[in-house]
């Protein structure tokens, strides 16, 4: 199996993989990503390598979505294909720019996107529409912005807005909204529309270094990835917020 070694000391594994039968270390073309960090290496791997299987090992204090075993005990179930296969759902968003066509870009995000306002004095303003029906009577929402999580990612982001988790579906959380906005849990299946009617506002996503300017006008357009992350864990994950 050809793998890459991915993470800031994921050379310390070199040595494992050396001693291991059936594992071979390849700079491109890889079978696998052997993820050795916290859990934003985890995330980067998943941005430089979609689709790809992750092996995630935990060489962090706050690595909560790696496993916590022995990396000498991970590469040998690797090498023997005794690692379990777990799919989790992607999220993909399409960026428009109101003076433009064609789309800005299309992204991919396995934890969440994030709408912030872009100056910290001046609150972003935004509608909302699930599978084309207006959300909360199709009011303008004031505030801070929004974040639209996968199951895997609320554990993070969402979590800390709303004090949950979601188990399946999609998670829509709202950030210091000056009236009541509530958080909601759409199905997988749904697509999602954002309108910014007042910005600045800049979207982020994962812990990818890129972020795009959006402002008055634009529209985000959020479902189901095609492409599900799949990661090889040491035990059946049976549900996607479950720790490692």
């Amino acid at each position: 199996m050809k793998a890459i070694l991915f993470g800031s000391d994921a050379i310390d594994l070199k040595p494992l993989v050396d001693h291991t039968g059936g594992l071979e270390l390849v700079d491109d073309d890889p079978e696998v990503i052997v993820c050795y960090g916290g859990d934003g290496t985890l995330l980067a791997a998943e941005l430089l390598w979609p689709g790809l299987p992750k092996v995630p090992i935990r060489n962090s204090k706050r690595g909560l979505r790696l496993m916590p075993h022995p990396p000498e005990q991970v590469i040998h179930r690797l090498a023997e294909g005794s690692l379990f296969r777990t799919e989790y759902m992607k999220l993909q968003c399409v960026l428009r720019y109101i003076e433009q066509d064609e789309p800005q870009c299309v992204l991919s995000a396995m934890n969440e996107f994030n709408v912030h306002m872009g100056r910290i004095n001046s609150a972003v303003r935004f509608q909302f529409w699930v599978d084309g029906e207006p959300f909360e009577d199709g009011d303008e929402i004031i505030g801070d912005g929004f974040v639209v999580s996968t199951p895997f990612g609320s554990t993070a982001y969402f979590k800390q807005i709303t004090r949950g988790v979601v188990y399946t579906g999609m998670g829509i959380a709202f950030k210091l909204t000056t009236a009541l906005a509530n958080h909601v849990v759409v199905p997988e299946t749904s697509t999602i529309r954002a309108v910014i009617t007042r910005g600045p506002a800049i979207l982020a996503y994962d812990n990818s270094p890129e972020f795009y300017d959006i402002k008055e006008g634009d529209e985000l357009l959020i479902k189901r990835d095609p492409t599900p992350a799949t990661l090889l864990t040491w035990k059946e994950m049976k549900h996607p917020t479950d720790a490692f």
